[in-house]
């Protein structure tokens, strides 16, 4: 975790190419407000996305490099692309739907690391990656089980959480579908307290 943050405070300071600003969501609408929880429908988004191999840190380490050579110009054209938010972390599930002009992918086990791409651009108008483990793909809209919550990035905080929407999700009656999403929403030089993490679940 400590080699994550180090490399995300690179990518916000040392790069020169600051966080958009933690309001630059996708676009949603709030259908339901729970004590614990949230349901939101998504509109589409585009995401560069990378699959690597686990653990969860290692993997968020190795997609962050990767996706950060992408934004910064390691593209046709060269072009740097703002790094907005959130940044999100899933294992990846036996076979990926993705759609086009990007292929079906499978894998075995691992992590998709996202970089959520900003809004002017369209799937024709991003620029190629020259990394080709770097895939550019909308996703879908959709309904999600959001929680929010703050406090530091560690497995322990996060668990907690989960554990929290899971059993909230089942309390109200709803049932929820594929491997939870962590997104974050804050560079690492934002103090624990202040920042924005989130939890997203699938509702089926």
């Amino acid at each position: 975790m400590k080699r994550l943050l180090a490399l995300f405070t690179a990518l916000c300071l040392g790069l020169a190419m600051p966080l958009a600003r933690a309001d630059a969501d996708p676009g949603y609408t709030v259908v339901h407000s729970y004590s614990d929880f949230e349901v939101r429908d998504y509109a589409p988004y585009l995401v560069a996305e990378v699959v690597v191999p686990g653990p969860a840190d290692e993997a968020g380490n190795q997609g962050f490099r990767i996706l950060a050579g992408y934004i910064f110009g390691k593209n046709k054209g060269a072009k740097k692309i703002a790094m907005t938010t959130p940044v999100t972390q899933t294992p990846v599930p036996t076979k990926i739907a993705m759609t086009a002009p990007v292929t079906q992918a499978a894998a075995e086990d691992g992590f998709v690391i996202q970089f959520r791409m900003p809004d002017e651009f369209t799937l024709d108008t991003l620029p190629e990656p020259l990394d080709a483990r770097v895939k550019l793909r909308e996703v879908v809209p959709g309904r999600l089980a959001v929680i929010r919550y703050s406090g530091t990035w560690s497995e322990a905080n996060y668990d907690e959480h989960l554990q929290k929407l899971q059993q909230a999700v089942a309390a109200a009656g709803l049932r929820t579908t594929g491997n939870p999403i962590y997104s974050r929403y804050n560079a690492p030089f934002v103090p624990w307290f202040l920042r924005r993490n989130e939890i997203w679940l699938k509702v089926d």
